[in-house]
């Protein structure tokens, strides 16, 4: 990597080599998801509390004041919508000079392995990484599933993992999973995990995140399991402990109960 490859993924990534990314992308594809119908009032609260956002253009330019020196990860991939059966229609949309003139971190973009546009998805990976290097961005490939979260199993996810890191992917976001540690092991690049669907209570964030750290994860990529609880700020303040200071749920659980007041 040249300096500015590394200034920017050391941006992401602090000293610790660990990262607590806000995903706060959701609405290019779910449109004005609960809890982000008014996405400024939603995000600027918790920007002091995040590493990095991962965010799309639209929200970015129009919802987040440019006083924030918060590294962005970009999502550029689009073209689909929650009304799609398949949602792993994508195309890159967001071209590589309106990214570098947008100031970003690294750009990111979902992969549909094993569907039916699998060969489109992976091909615009691979672009994507091509125009990249140029300007010294890192990419960062999301190993999407779509609507079928039954796929979210370790050789899956493996699978997946290896083949954005084989094409040259230098972040991979996946869900965690039973096994985990077989993901991370199969992957040669920093791995973060997604939050998903909103879960049960705080108390199951706060686990996924400790065994995902604890099984090698480099951070997290969460959006819907801070933003969308009644105490956004204690959650993401918990998990960043968790992460950063290694902290057990139990501890982890206790900062967000004392927050929570």
């Amino acid at each position: 990597m040249d300096w500015g490859m590394k200034n920017r993924m050391q941006r992401i990534f602090k000293e610790d080599g660990k990262t607590v990314m806000l995903a706060v992308d959701h609405g290019y594809f779910l449109g004005a998801v609960s809890r982000m119908e008014k996405p400024t009032q939603a995000i600027q609260p918790l920007i002091p509390y995040a590493d990095s956002l991962m965010i799309t253009r639209g929200i970015l330019r129009n919802c987040i004041d440019p006083k924030y020196n918060i590294p962005i990860v970009l999502r550029v991939s689009g073209k689909n919508s929650v009304l799609k059966e398949d949602l792993s229609d994508e195309e890159v949309v967001v071209s590589m000079q309106d990214a570098a003139r947008l100031g970003v971190s690294a750009v990111a973009l979902s992969i549909y392995v094993g569907t039916a546009h699998e060969h489109q998805t992976l091909l615009a990976l691979s672009k994507l990484i091509n125009e990249a290097e140029p300007f010294g961005i890192p990419v960062l490939a999301v190993t999407a599933v779509g609507k079928e979260l039954e796929r979210r199993d370790a050789k899956y996810l493996s699978l997946s993992c290896r083949i954005a890191a084989e094409l040259g992917a230098h972040i991979v976001k996946t869900y965690y999973c039973e096994d985990f540690e077989k993901v991370v092991e199969s992957c040669p690049v920093p791995v973060v995990i997604a939050g998903g669907p909103k879960l049960k209570d705080e108390l199951d964030v706060f686990q996924m995140a400790h065994d995902a750290i604890s099984k090698g994860a480099k951070g997290v990529d969460m959006g819907r399991n801070i933003w969308q609880s009644r105490w956004p700020v204690a959650v993401i303040s918990a998990i960043k402990s968790i992460v950063h200071e290694k902290a057990s749920v139990d501890k982890a659980t206790k900062l967000f109960e004392e927050l929570k007041k």
